[in-house]
């Protein structure tokens, strides 16, 4: 019984600590700090809120995906959400646009940070 409470107690320790690592990133991301798209763990991104293809091709965009990954961006704002999340939104740092039609996006950064979607440099 007291091995599986010292386990138990053992586990727990490493997931509070492993949480307070992600929280502490979310708090040093400010407005103005240049991050870098990652690759997605799946096939598409997940807490970076980019449009679909076919928004992207209707206003004259090429919808590749790839070329993202080591892009450069800009954190333009951050916002709380009331679920506890925190929202950013970001900007090619070249001044271009995404795909050629979308100036800003939103991403979740703690999730974002955690996932590898977007890095901090």
């Amino acid at each position: 019984m007291i091995k599986k409470f010292a386990f138990a107690l053992l586990f727990s320790a490493s997931l509070l600590h492993a949480q307070d690592g992600v929280k502490t990133s979310v708090s040093n991301v400010q407005i103005g700090d240049v991050l870098e798209i990652g690759a997605p763990k799946s096939v598409n991104y997940k807490h970076i809120n980019f449009p679909r293809a076919n928004f992207i091709i209707k206003r004259g965009g090429l919808a590749n995906y790839k070329a993202l990954k080591g892009n450069r961006v800009v954190v333009t704002s951050i916002e709380s959400k009331k679920d506890g999340s925190t929202e950013i939104n970001i900007k090619p740092k070249n001044g271009g646009r995404f795909f050629g039609s979308h100036a800003i996006v939103s991403a979740d950064v703690s999730n974002a940070l955690a996932s590898g979607e977007l890095l901090m440099n």
